[in-house]
């Protein structure tokens, strides 16, 4: 496989990215690895089934190919903390998220090899993200970038106890209109049989505070969710058809929601 993303083109000004979704390993990385990487535990599972209903909203999707053990596509390409002073994972991680080495011993890529990857994997990415923006908002003059993540309900590496379901992310306020923000919230908050956070743990990652210019017509938001609210978080990390019904039409009126002016 040589693309690095897949690009299905709407014609909403939504643009839904999917970095951490992909599976694939190139084999001179799958090689290196250890038993416990090449299970992918942190995968955003699922997303594009997650979100099948995307295309009924005229929104555009983009969704990594590549694992982000390859590398990560929502980091800056200088590998700079977005989280100072937290417990992160980086550009090219080398432990999973339960602090389980990724590489055999001695196999960690070293500067070259992680430029290298920088060009290969993570700018054609941001290149085509960057494209379609540029794209939706010459059709529309505005538009919204939703960043779509999931994560393990339970990870004590990063936050203490069981984690929020809905985590709305919006760098702060600085990533897209403070209104804009308040009426996702606001449905989130309508759904009793789920927790909402805006700006918690999980505040954003490279992608919304990168592309997030609400002076220039572009509003990012990240939402992070819960795996347990519509898969199961166990090996092989199954689709939950139940638990995805009973979300899927609450994501739906969120992106409605973004789509109004």
């Amino acid at each position: 496989m040589n693309a690095t993303y897949t690009l299905t083109r709407g014609t909403a000004p939504l643009l839904i990215s999917m970095p951490h979704t992909g599976t694939f390993l190139p084999r001179e990385i799958a090689a290196r690895l250890t038993q416990a990487a090449l299970r992918l535990p942190d995968t955003d599972w699922h997303m594009e089934r997650l979100y099948d209903f995307a295309s009924t909203l005229g929104a555009s999707v983009i969704a990594a190919t590549h694992s982000r053990y390859a590398i990560d596509l929502n980091r800056p390409p200088d590998n700079a903390s977005l989280y100072p002073g937290q417990d992160i994972t980086g550009l090219c991680p080398v432990d999973t998220f339960h602090r389980e080495p990724l590489y055999l011993v001695g196999q960690q890529p070293g500067p070259a090899e992680i430029q290298r990857r920088v060009e290969q994997y993570w700018r054609p990415y941001h290149a085509a993200l960057q494209a379609e923006l540029d794209h939706l908002r010459a059709l529309h003059g505005r538009v919204v970038l939703w960043d779509a993540h999931s994560i393990r309900s339970v990870l004590p590496r990063f936050f203490e106890g069981r984690l929020t379901d809905l985590n709305v992310g919006t760098a702060d306020g600085s990533s897209c209109d403070h209104g804009l923000a308040q009426r996702v919230m606001e449905i989130a908050r309508s759904h009793p049989g789920y927790t909402a956070v805006l700006n918690g743990r999980f505040k954003g990652g490279y992608i919304t505070r990168h592309y997030g210019r609400p002076s220039q017509g572009v509003h990012a938001i990240q939402l992070e969710l819960a795996q347990l609210v519509y898969m199961h978080e166990e090996h092989p990390y199954s689709f939950e058809e139940s638990r995805a019904a009973a979300l899927q039409p609450l994501l739906t009126e969120m992106l409605r929601a973004v789509l109004r002016p």
